[in-house]
C-alpha cells in the first residue's frame, strides 16, 4: 500500500480537496448560509492533510531525503495548489520511484 505513488496521489486528492473547500464550500457557508458543503468537505479534507503529513515523512525516511524536503512539503500542504506544485519538485528527488511496484 505504501508506495511513491500513493503519496503522489494523497497530495493530489490533499490539495484539491483544499481547493474546494476554499473555493466552493466556504463561499456557500459564508455568502449563501448552507453550511453543510463545509461539513462534508472540511473533515475529508483534514483526513487528507493528515495522510499526507504522515506519506511525507515515511517518503523522507524511506529515501532518505533532507529535512529541507519534508519542510517545503508541509509548506506547500499550507497553500492553495501547494501540494500540486511539490509533487512536480519532490518527483525530481526521488529516485527511480518510476520502478516501484505498487
Amino acid at each position: 500500500m505504501f508506495s511513491f505513488n500513493t503519496f503522489r496521489l494523497i497530495a493530489l486528492l490533499e490539495g484539491l480537496s483544499f481547493l474546494l473547500l476554499l473555493g466552493l464550500a466556504m463561499p456557500l457557508k459564508y455568502l449563501y448560509m448552507m453550511p453543510l458543503a463545509v461539513q462534508v468537505i472540511g473533515p475529508i479534507h483534514g483526513l487528507l492533510f493528515m495522510l499526507f503529513c504522515a506519506y511525507l515523512v515515511m517518503i523522507m525516511k524511506r529515501y532518505t531525503l533532507p529535512t529541507m524536503v519534508g519542510v517545503w512539503g508541509f509548506i506547500a500542504s499550507l497553500l492553495p495548489f501547494g501540494t500540486l506544485v511539490f509533487d512536480g519538485y519532490i518527483k525530481k528527488r526521488v529516485p527511480d520511484h518510476t520502478l516501484e511496484a505498487e
